[in-house]
């Protein structure tokens, strides 16, 4: 019943539009700002792996994530920062325009659990559980935005070249 309400009712729509661009605002923003204020990650890297999240008896619970912070991630710092504020932003331009919506929420919900693997609270909870609903209710998260145009036309492409292939016997 919920998630039929979720993913066909216009009324549903009209509250995951609210949703949408509440957190497309905040990704855009903190994107924005990234990208025009000079970004670096290593501080928050480095801060990371030193402080990793530990369970009530001291034991590291991600270390598994820990060492991809000090194994992959510094050492290729330049990467992440340019990858962190492009992403964030368009996130963030993806919700606010409704353009595929369900692919900018995913990949926000993975920027999201890996903030929270390193151990940044803040709003991520929050910003995860809109996510997920976002990410749940599907087309009609977009349906008031672009979406509505670009979905049936990314369905019609994909479907000629589909139905074009050569059937195996």
């Amino acid at each position: 019943m919920v998630a039929t309400f979720l993913r066909e009712n216009k009324i549903a729509a009209g509250l995951l539009l609210v949703i949408r661009l509440f957190l497309g605002y905040s990704w855009l923003t903190a994107g924005y700002g990234k990208l025009t204020g000079g970004f670096d990650a290593s501080g928050y890297l480095k801060g990371a792996i030193a402080n990793p999240v530990k369970g009530p008896d001291g034991n590291v619970i991600y270390g598994w994530y820990v060492s991809f912070l000090e194994n992959f991630a510094l050492p290729n710092i330049d990467i992440f920062n340019t990858i962190v504020p492009i992403g964030e932003f368009l996130v963030g331009l993806g919700l606010i325009l409704g353009c595929l919506t369900t692919a900018a929420m995913f990949f926000g919900l993975v920027m999201n659990f890996a903030f929270f693997l390193a151990g940044t609270v803040s709003h991520n909870p929050t910003d995860l559980f809109l996510g997920a609903i976002i990410l749940f209710s599907g087309y009609n998260a977009g349906r008031f935005g672009l979406d509505y145009w670009v979905i049936p036309y990314l369905r019609k492409t994909f479907n000629k070249k589909r139905d074009a292939q050569p059937k195996l016997v």
